[in-house]
């Protein structure tokens, strides 16, 4: 199977991923998150609601402990909601068997942590080919795509070097490539630049808006950096349970959606 690369794939992306406003790409209805502990039950979410268009970047702030990363979490089938929908590229998330899942997150979500994970004892382009290697495609063929991806994030000549041999923002770079390299519609990032210095997470960030626009994705940004969360689209506070919107720019030109 072939892939597309990305310069050529961008355009595509632009043409089959224009903004729908009839259409959110992520729709949230009445979530609730309810953990037992000890000490009884810990409810994150009460009745929360969002709905994010295609083409949106959108930033989600709040106190650490509010659920924010629960809430990428949720969306990415990494973890299941206790009531309430969620609707994730055009996929009913909480219907999905544990196999479902790992497929959908391997097909539509990208996701970018705070610190890289990246495999210590493969490559940087190693890294970047290994959701395609897990999704079945050949060594020779995943390995063209990577490079690729590698040259997106301006780091075709580190290639061959080991995660430890990078620095933070390359690592965080490489980790970006790996993300996005299935060709997902939905991009999740939870503090990405958060390990980061100043100058080197404004450099990250630039290099996440640019593969956004280019790439035609949506994307949900989580991060303390308010700075940073004025970029986007729009920027959301989670805050008991809830989120409330704290306003927006018109940089992508696009209709937000409902909180």
């Amino acid at each position: 199977m072939n892939q597309t690369i990305p310069a050529a794939a961008s355009e595509a992306s632009r043409t089959q991923r224009e903004p729908d406003a009839r259409a959110p790409l992520v729709r949230v209805r009445n979530l609730e998150k309810t953990y037992k502990t000890a000490r009884g039950s810990l409810t994150l979410f009460h009745g929360l609601d969002l709905e994010v268009l295609p083409g949106e970047l959108v930033a989600i702030v709040g106190q650490s402990g509010a659920g924010k990363s629960t809430l990428l979490h949720i969306l990415g089938a990494l973890d299941t909601a206790t009531a309430g929908t969620v609707h994730c590229a055009s996929t009913n998330v909480a219907s999905l068997s544990p196999r479902e899942a790992a497929a959908f997150r391997n097909r539509e979500i990208g996701y970018v942590w705070q610190f890289h994970y990246l495999l210590p004892e493969f490559t940087a382009l190693e890294n970047v080919a290994m959701p395609l290697l897990a999704r079945g495609e050949t060594r020779r063929e995943s390995l063209a795509v990577a490079s690729n991806w590698l040259r997106e994030v301006d780091l075709e000549d580190r290639g061959d070097h080991r995660p430890g041999e990078l620095s933070g923002g390359e690592q965080q770079r490489v980790a970006l490539a790996r993300a996005l390299v299935g060709g997902p519609r939905l991009l999740l990032a939870d503090e990405p630049t958060g390990d980061l210095d100043e100058t080197t997470a404004g450099r990250v960030f630039d290099l996440l808006e640019r593969l956004h626009v280019s790439h035609g994705l949506t994307s949900i940004v989580v991060t303390h950096n308010l700075d940073l969360a004025a970029r986007c689209t729009r920027t959301l506070r989670l805050e008991s349970g809830r989120l409330t919107r704290l306003g927006q720019t018109s940089q992508t030109g696009l209709r937000p959606g409902n909180v």
